[in-house]
């Protein structure tokens, strides 16, 4: 009895995979992400930066404003700061906004913000000397702060030095920078979802040609179709030309089984009608025995000929590349030996690297058909050429053959009659007169054409097959 784990491997379904539309999405969103995360943090850094530079420019610019406002008493070189602040919010205790001075003898000023706050680790600066901090830790929390050394003339007496330094606590900074933050963050979002939203329409504006195939298939199936008729991209014509092409081979093929079966079923009645007739007359053995064998002959001959016709596979789709030549000589081999005594030259003119794009077996049926119809006829010479035909936006080229001899040749009017099943152009040749007619049969399946005229150079015939490139 089967475990419970084996039983549940085996009744699990696999798992299908992705959709196109899905896939592109999600490696669209992973991608999207990673860039407008990458989008984000650059300009989260670039504003930053940014934000830096504007509070050291506005807190240079409010000591700059202390500077100029302040005035030293001429007789006691003692400062005084100006009463009326750059800012509002030097004048609000606990604005975050502070301004302070130091210098000499103790001098200790600070703006109305700052009253009751610890600026101990202010150091005075040498005149024209200034800094930019922060954030540092203080007694009050982290700040940034500007301070700047100044020396006030006051002649006659010595300069007066201060140190002067304008201070923003931390909170109001980031507080300006959380805002920037989420409305970044805020916009991006949006772009994001905008950006997906546009990619999956595209998407499915993109992929309608493939649903427009899968629908075609589907009438197809249904036989209200014969073709994926539609009108395709480009990059989907070559597809679709092979599976309407596999479509035609299918039916072509479909067709050629059911006519060989009627035309063998048809062809077997005559012989098995005398076969019985013979038996039913009551004659001598000896008549009855040469009669039956001539009728089974033609049984098997009809046979052989239909079971050919039946087995021509036709031109497929996704047939590999047969060699032509080494089939070609071994053919020639054996037929040299079959016709030794007529002492036969066998020449070949095979263009290198060419092939036959179907079943190695079509092939040996067409070339060995024309080559021993060419031996039986031909009196010194026969001549087999092969050439290849490349054609612009055909992947696979077209291939041309012919078989020449020297024999008598075929008059251009008995042309038809020689190619119709069971015609023999002489009938004291030996043979069944189903060779050529099978030769049609495959040129046909191959969408070929089956050109009989005489040879130029022997002055017998010549039997040329033109199979298109595809």
């Amino acid at each position: 009895m089967p475990s419970r784990a084996a039983t549940a491997t085996r009744s699990d379904p696999p798992r299908r995979p992705a959709s196109l539309a899905a896939r592109a999405a999600m490696a669209t969103g992973l991608v999207l992400a990673g860039f407008l995360g990458l989008v984000g943090l650059t300009l989260s850094r670039a504003s930053h930066e940014a934000a830096l530079k504007a509070l050291h420019d506005r807190l240079e610019n409010y000591l700059i404003s202390y500077v100029a406002g302040t005035d030293i008493a001429s007789r006691t070189g003692k400062p005084y700061p100006p009463d009326t602040p750059p800012d509002p919010r030097f004048s609000r205790p606990g604005s975050g906004l502070y301004a302070v001075a130091i210098g000499a003898d103790g001098f200790h000023w600070e703006s109305a913000s700052a009253v009751g706050r610890d600026f101990s680790f202010l150091r005075p600066l040498p005149p024209g000397q200034s800094v930019f901090v922060g954030p540092v830790d203080t007694g009050m929390g982290r700040i940034y702060y500007y301070a700047y050394g100044v020396a006030f003339d006051n002649p006659p007496r010595k300069p007066t030095e201060l140190t002067f330094m304008v201070a923003q606590t931390e909170d109001q900074f980031e507080g300006e920078r959380a805002v920037y933050r989420r409305t970044l963050v805020l916009m991006l979002s949006v772009l994001g979802l905008t950006l997906i939203v546009l990619q999956l329409l595209l998407l499915r504006w993109s992929l309608t040609p493939l649903r427009r195939v899968a629908s075609d298939m589907s009438r197809v199936e249904r036989g209200e179709s014969e073709h994926l008729d539609s009108q395709y991209p480009i990059e989907l014509t070559t597809l679709t030309g092979r599976i309407n092409s596999f479509i035609d081979n299918e039916r072509e093929q479909r067709e050629r089984t059911r006519n060989t079966l009627a035309d063998l079923a048809h062809s077997l009645k005559t012989p098995l009608a005398v076969i019985r007739s013979r038996l039913e007359s009551g004659d001598d053995d000896a008549s009855l025995r040469a009669d039956i064998l001539a009728q089974v002959q033609r049984m098997d001959e009809l046979v052989a000929y239909q079971l050919a016709r039946a087995a021509t596979s036709g031109r497929q789709t996704f047939a590999a590349a047969v060699p032509v030549a080494g089939h070609a000589e071994d053919l020639v081999r054996s037929l040299e030996k079959v016709y030794a005594a007529k002492n036969l030259l066998c020449e070949f003119d095979i263009e290198p690297g060419a092939v036959f794009y179907g079943e190695t077996g079509d092939l040996l049926e067409l070339l060995g058909n024309l080559l021993e119809n060419a031996f039986k006829w031909a009196r010194h010479h026969v001549l087999l050429v092969v050439r290849m035909h490349p054609e612009p936006g055909r992947s696979r080229p077209g291939l041309e053959l012919s078989v020449e001899d020297d024999g008598p040749g075929i008059p251009p009017e008995q042309v038809e009659r020689v190619l119709q099943r069971g015609v023999r152009g002489d009938e004291r040749v030996q043979g069944h007169g189903i060779g050529l007619s099978i030769v049609q049969d495959l040129v046909k399946a191959y969408h070929g054409e089956l050109v009989v005229d005489r040879s130029p150079e022997f002055g017998g015939a010549r039997f040329s097959v033109r199979l298109p490139a595809s």
